[in-house]
């Protein structure tokens, strides 16, 4: 899908939206409100647009903070990516195909992999679990039963968001290890909590979407370039010419409704004026800065945890992984990829580990951190016994998520406030996905088409197409 054709974008009236925040919730609302002809600021406290899905340099490294990943199923992202003609930089698989490594077997015997075929659901991934070696036979047949218990759940139900994942998987049989190689394998990425620490609600709704609701929907794409090529240069682009006026290094200060009903937002040397405006930041700075009344109970949003991911980053002076990626049992290690040709490294191989729900070792030095997990990459791949490590980092992300404990669904907020012409934006919202870059970017679209219908604007409708796509 190109959208050339509305770079200069419709002819804004005098309706003027301020959006405050441009990670993916932010940029996203700004990009929608702009395609339907709203005048649009977007205002951002860091230098860069992205939010925590960024790059920096590291001498002559270009490096993600994170690793991210998305599904074919995130059609909310898969719109973003093709509104912002990045599409192709982030290609998915053909087909879903983890290579996962289990330690504790003996080596030329490790490897397993969760791939589908292309049959119906739940066919799809029949012969990958019946053939999956890090189960036995008896866990095979269990896991098959509690598959079939999810997907008879209706997500629609509150009581699944009081219920604990956990507990739920042994009332259908999960053994440990089957938690361990199989739904935490998928859980803590997409969740970043373990299964205990996870709401029914949001883990059955990963399963059911990824893995029981169309053949292809767990299919893995990833950026092969920098993120901030993505979702700083490439979304800059495309708000400049959908004509949003992007202001980074603003910070917000205040926001209050002014007499005539509209909103002053204050930033350092300017009040900005605005028929309506759009939170789109994390819970914490919502809450700060939203005006007395606007939410019924705001210290909810205080209530939500976070949780957070650590990235171990290292360079070889030479190639000791042959494919993309893969993930780990028995091990420490949680996921592996090789960023090698995204980061401009010339010569050698760069991976990075992904680590989430890291609350053990969020805040560890990098001296213990290397010591963890050198020997543990020497463990899953046999080719760095003989490699010099040539750089060895980390990046911390301690809020990189909400948390997705049982009873946060009801403190999620929706895109609506009590305050008429403020909205709220962000993966923490009530989206019913968990943290995720889909999670920021339906909210985006949610909280847009909450000020079109207050502005009495009609929405775009290829805004839409990924819904009737879902």
């Amino acid at each position: 899908m190109t959208h050339g054709t509305r770079s200069q974008g419709p002819v804004a009236d005098g309706r003027h939206t301020v959006v405050v925040g441009g990670g993916l919730a932010g940029i996203t609302t700004a990009l929608a409100l702009a395609d339907a002809g709203v005048r649009v600021t977007l205002l951002e406290g860091r230098p860069r647009l992205g939010g925590l899905a960024f790059s920096f340099q590291r001498g002559d490294l270009t490096v993600d903070n994170g690793q991210h990943v998305y599904l074919r199923c995130c059609t909310a992202y898969r719109w973003f990516l093709d509104r912002i003609e990045g599409a192709a930089l982030a290609p998915l698989q053909d087909r879903l195909d983890v290579p996962v490594l289990d330690v504790a077997r003996p080596e030329g015997r490790r490897l397993g992999r969760l791939r589908r075929d292309a049959l119906p659901v739940p066919l799809h991934l029949g012969r990958s679990l019946a053939t999956y070696p890090h189960l036995s036979l008896a866990d095979r047949a269990k896991v098959g039963r509690a598959a079939l218990a999810l997907k008879g759940l209706d997500l629609a139900d509150p009581a699944l968001d009081a219920q604990d994942f956990g507990s739920w998987l042994a009332a259908h049989g999960q053994s440990a290890r089957a938690v361990e190689a199989l739904w935490d394998l998928v859980g803590v990425a997409t969740l970043n909590a373990v299964a205990g620490d996870s709401s029914l609600g949001l883990a059955a709704m990963v399963f059911k979407t990824g893995l029981l609701s169309e053949p292809g929907a767990a299919d893995i794409g990833w950026a092969h370039v920098p993120l901030g090529e993505l979702h700083d240069r490439l979304a800059r682009k495309a708000l400049d010419s959908a004509g949003v006026r992007t202001e980074v290094r603003t910070r917000v200060t205040s926001v209050a409704e002014n007499a005539n009903g509209g909103w002053s937002v204050q930033v350092p040397g300017e009040t900005l004026e605005a028929d309506a405006v759009v939170f789109a930041v994390p819970q914490r700075e919502a809450y700060d800065l939203l005006p007395e009344g606007a939410l019924d109970a705001p210290e909810r949003l205080l209530e939500i945890g976070t949780a957070p991911i650590l990235n171990v980053h290292v360079v070889y002076d030479r190639k000791v992984l042959a494919r993309p990626f893969f993930t780990a049992l028995g091990s420490p290690v949680q996921w592996v990829f090789d960023r090698t040709e995204a980061s401009g490294l010339r010569e050698g191989q760069y991976l990075a580990l992904s680590q989430s729900a890291a609350q053990d070792e969020i805040d560890e030095p990098v001296a213990v951190l290397r010591e963890r997990y050198l020997p543990e990459l020497e463990r899953l791949l046999p080719l760095t016994r003989g490699a010099e490590v040539k750089d060895f980092f980390v990046t911390r992300e301690r809020t990189a998520t909400f948390a997705p404990t049982p009873g946060v669904g009801r403190l999620r907020p929706g895109a609506r406030t009590k305050a008429s012409g403020l909205y709220l934006a962000g993966a923490w919202t009530a989206t019913g996905w968990p943290a995720t870059m889909e999670s920021a970017v339906r909210s985006g679209v949610g909280a847009a088409d909450a000020v079109l219908g207050a502005l009495g604007r009609p929405r775009p409708r290829h805004l839409f197409e990924f819904e009737e796509a879902a």
